[in-house]
């Protein structure tokens, strides 16, 4: 069924038994404003006046008589466009109907809502859908489309850049052709992975904001709600509001999310760009976004664009040949996003005094301050695994890039500019960070850059790349603090991982004795 059926069949000619519980709760509370009712459904109303049955649309608020204009016959609506017969705005609480326009966007706002929420899996907290429509929706129109030339431009720098990596690490080539993406493209081919990424964090605050509606509506018998809005509320609403909340905080939230992400699209350089493999084992470049990062540098495009096509090639290497590397990142993200504490009295304190004229207010909710400074200490050491790892990855991609790199005129300009853009950030990597709390970035990016310089010179390309061969002996932050003692801790760690082992072997073949409990009774 299309969404166009779906919307067609969620209008005032459907029958109020065929609606679900948020569709009938909010016909209740805002009347036929969400039906959008068509002179059929006058009709339909008219025979079943006739019939002695009534359209059980409910009361709205404040429809008392017909302000705006008389009816002229015709069947012509009275009153405010977009708005139930007999919608008077004077009644509304806080002043909200002294502009008619002002109250045509905020309904068509919250009918937009609505509409999220009827076509959203009943599981969902996040309304996947409206946040990619968001970041797409975020990308400015000058959104230019990637041309047969830059395809041609991309494709043979990044040839040319597996040719040099050929020399300077011993993890061959993808033998993949080179893409070029626009901005939106990037989002359309990344966003799976953004969605990996922050659910956890998306699906807590939808939860967190139907948590304090209900504690309003039912534990605190309403405290913190009007009195006028109080009085337009169904026996019995509390659930529904809450359910509603938490689905509209999570759709609002997750809008936000779309946005943060549209405005990376800006920033970004590639499907890697921010250390993880966001377009799976694709390489891609965006040469907009890399025209706009050479602007100021003085140094010649195609020079640009094979750096950045070498540390693009150099990545999509290192997460294939270490496929666990991948899972690593994202499981460390989602074992911090799990311990994250949503700032309950700031939603609280917010959802009291959030002025509904205002729309904007419930997306300025969800900014600074919206999660618990305090960490727990899983969460400490999923951040300090997040940051070592990124700084390991971003740390070998520099070391590779400056010996297979070596001729480029000005790589050692163009290597100091890229490792001072990651450390820092950009615009929207800041506002990305704020909102779901995570920072992706490698701080000790120079001392990883150091260590795996060290290694390629004591151990040559082979010995440096064998360092990604298992997950479990990772060089860690004292093996950034202190680079040439890497080995020894590496042998430590080798030694204690076989007597783990050996001790788990043990224990499966019995070696351990007999399996009586202490007390003497068999277990």
């Amino acid at each position: 069924m299309s969404n166009s059926e779906d919307r067609d069949q969620g209008s005032g000619g459907q029958g109020s038994g065929d609606q679900g519980p948020d569709e009938e709760f909010l016909r209740k509370l805002f009347g036929e404003a969400f039906g959008q009712k068509d002179q059929n459904d006058d009709e339909k109303s008219g025979d079943a006046d006739k019939s002695g049955k009534s359209d059980q649309s409910g009361p709205s608020m404040g429809f008392t008589g017909n302000p705006g204009s008389s009816g002229s016959g015709g069947g012509e609506q009275s009153g405010f466009p977009g708005f139930p017969p007999g919608f008077d705005p004077s009644q509304l609480p806080g002043g909200l109907g002294a502009d008619p326009q002002m109250m045509q966007q905020i309904m068509g706002q919250v009918q937009a809502m609505f509409s999220a929420m009827q076509n959203q899996d009943s599981d969902e907290v996040v309304n996947w859908d409206i946040t990619k429509k968001a970041a797409l929706s975020s990308i400015d129109n000058d959104d230019a489309a990637v041309t047969p030339a830059e395809s041609k431009t991309i494709d043979d720098a990044l040839r040319l850049a597996q040719m040099w990596l050929n020399e300077a690490t011993t993890f061959e080539s993808l033998g993949q052709i080179g893409q070029g993406f626009s901005r939106k493209q990037w989002v359309e081919r990344t966003f799976e992975s953004w969605k990996r990424l922050t659910e956890p964090v998306a699906e807590s605050v939808g939860r967190a904001m139907g948590q304090v509606v209900r504690q309003q509506l039912e534990d605190g018998e309403g405290a913190g709600i009007p009195e006028e809005l109080k009085g337009m509320l169904p026996a019995g609403a509390g659930d529904q509001v809450a359910s509603m909340m938490e689905r509209m905080g999570g759709i609002s939230f997750g809008a936000q999310i779309g946005q943060a992400v549209g405005e990376l699209a800006a920033e970004v350089h590639s499907g890697s760009d921010i250390g993880l493999p966001m377009a799976g084992q694709t390489m891609a470049l965006v040469p907009q976004n890399i025209t706009e990062f050479g602007k100021g540098l003085q140094v010649e495009d195609e020079e640009v664009m094979l750096y950045l096509g070498l540390r693009e090639a150099a990545r999509m290497r290192l997460f294939v040949r270490a496929p666990w590397l991948e899972d690593d990142l994202f499981n460390a993200v989602s074992q911090y996003a799990a311990g994250i504490h949503i700032n309950m009295e700031r939603i609280e304190e917010a959802a009291s005094q959030i002025d509904p004229s205002n729309p904007q207010e419930i997306e300025d909710l969800f900014g600074d301050g919206l999660f618990q400074a305090d960490r727990t200490p899983m969460q400490e050491a999923a951040l300090r695994r997040i940051e070592t790892t990124l700084a390991l990855v971003e740390g070998w991609v520099d070391d590779v890039v400056a010996q297979a790199g070596a001729h480029l005129p000005s790589l050692e300009k163009l290597r100091e500019t890229m490792n001072r853009r990651r450390a820092t950030g950009g615009p929207a990597e800041d506002a990305f960070a704020a909102l779901v709390g995570l920072e992706l970035r490698p701080r000790r990016l120079r001392d990883a850059a150091a260590l795996w310089a060290h290694l390629r010179e004591t151990s040559g390309i082979e010995g440096r790349d064998e360092v990604w061969s298992h997950p479990d002996v990772q060089p860690d932050e004292q093996d950034l603090d202190d680079p040439e003692g890497f080995f020894t801790r590496r042998a430590e760690r080798e030694e204690e991982s076989a007597k783990i082992d050996d001790e788990l072997k043990k224990l499966l073949d019995g070696g351990y004795g007999s399996t009586e409990d202490p007390r003497g009774e068999d277990s």
